[in-house]
């Protein structure tokens, strides 16, 4: 039932996406979560989407706003198109839990919406693609809902420059693929005509070779492992330096970034006096942090949030 074609990676992805969806969908609006990917409104509004947003990121607790999340989608338009994260949240690493997704999934179906789920860090989330997956793969199986998959292999296979994804489109029957199989291709012939080869043949055969498939997922077991030790590891250190502020969400989110709850005038203390550089939005990105540099950033941390 799954119509799909290569892109260039996960943001080509979304770029045939937006302008699938602006060809063929009445609406011309997407809804994004808040916040989401800084690249998400750019891509989307020059295929000529309006682009909303609805709750997401609760500030207060550092985690999930379910409930808000629920009203807003609720409130949109019958049939209208929400981007989902499909796992690790980019920029603030809160994920839903599987009884969350549950309920996002019911909403989403009961309001007749589009899903169209963005997935770049497959595996890098728990460390098992097939977990990563299961909300996406849940709404395939109830085939309620409309879905549409942004995927990257930036990041899972280490081919960030190579620019290796794909964009599916899944259809009711292998005859309705057909058809929109055609119309993607009909988009994509004009926009770039091809994409690149070298890095979806490697792609292509660390996946359909067992042995390779096998120790692919092993290393990003590893590397999604890696980065939860990390987080423990900078939640202890501040813990450990009597920090009477609550650090339990550093654990509590999942993936490579974390939203540490810093203010921007925190941020920009950590830039000027320990030169530590986040984004302002107070995100770090786990996967830089090490063994030998932790116990300075939290230290660095702790300093700008003490007082």
């Amino acid at each position: 039932r799954v119509a799909v074609t290569q892109s260039i990676s996960g943001t080509g992805a979304l770029r045939i996406g937006g302008a699938f969806l602006e060809r063929f969908h009445s609406g011309k609006a997407i809804y994004v979560p808040g916040p989401t990917w800084g690249n998400h409104g750019a891509v989307f509004r020059d295929c000529g989407l309006k682009v909303g947003q609805y709750r997401y990121f609760d500030p207060q607790t550092n985690g999930l706003n379910l409930g808000g999340m629920l009203e807003d989608i609720r409130a949109l338009p019958k049939g209208s198109l929400v981007l989902l994260h499909a796992c690790a949240h980019n920029p603030t690493g809160v994920d839903p839990s599987a009884a969350q997704w549950a309920e996002i999934q019911r909403v989403v179906e009961e309001c007749e919406h589009v899903a169209f789920f963005d997935m770049a860090y497959q595996g890098f989330a728990s460390g098992d693609v097939d977990r990563d997956a299961s909300a996406l793969r849940s709404f395939v199986a109830a085939n309620r809902a409309p879905v549409l998959l942004a995927q990257s292999f930036a990041k899972n296979m280490g081919l960030y420059g190579e620019r290796v994804g794909t964009f599916s489109v899944v259809g009711n029957d292998s005859a309705e693929r057909d058809r929109l199989l055609s119309q993607v291709k009909i988009l994509v012939r004009p926009m770039y005509s091809n994409p690149p080869v070298h890095g979806a043949r490697i792609a292509g055969e660390v996946l359909s070779d067992p042995a390779l498939r096998q120790m692919w997922l092993g290393e990003v077991r590893e590397m999604a492992e890696r980065i939860i030790r990390m987080r423990a590891a900078l939640r202890g250190e501040l813990e450990g330096l009597g920090s009477k502020k609550k650090w339990n969400h550093i654990t509590d989110q999942i993936g490579m970034f974390c939203f540490t709850g810093l203010s921007p005038a925190q941020v920009d203390r950590l830039a000027s006096e320990f030169h530590v550089y986040l984004t302002r939005d107070g995100r770090v990105s786990i996967a830089g942090i090490t063994t030998g540099n932790v116990k300075y950033l939290a230290e660095s941390i702790h300093n700008v949030t003490k007082d």
